[in-house]
């Protein structure tokens, strides 16, 4: 236990490098409007990225049927501030 805290003492000031550029994190959402007989679920997906690196994603199909493309936008955009937050 003392080696661990006396490790963690002297990297205190050592950080993570994700790259040369900005940190910032981007996000990027897509929906698509089922034209599936079987299933009427529209398919929604969000991919996070840090630094130009891909950190988060997701896709899968959405658990309410949506009547239009606006509609599954809107949820494939609040999962993904959902995730951002």
């Amino acid at each position: 236990m003392k080696w661990i805290l006396q490790y963690l003492r002297g990297t205190s000031k050592v950080c993570f490098c994700f790259g040369p550029g900005q940190p910032v994190l981007d996000a990027y959402t897509d929906a698509n409007m089922s034209r599936g007989i079987d299933s009427s679920k529209s398919t929604c997906g969000y991919l996070m990225t840090f630094v130009g690196r891909a950190v988060s994603w997701q896709s899968k199909l959405q658990k309410c049927v949506v009547l239009s493309i606006t509609k599954s936008e809107y949820i494939a955009a609040t999962k993904a501030c959902k995730e951002l937050l």
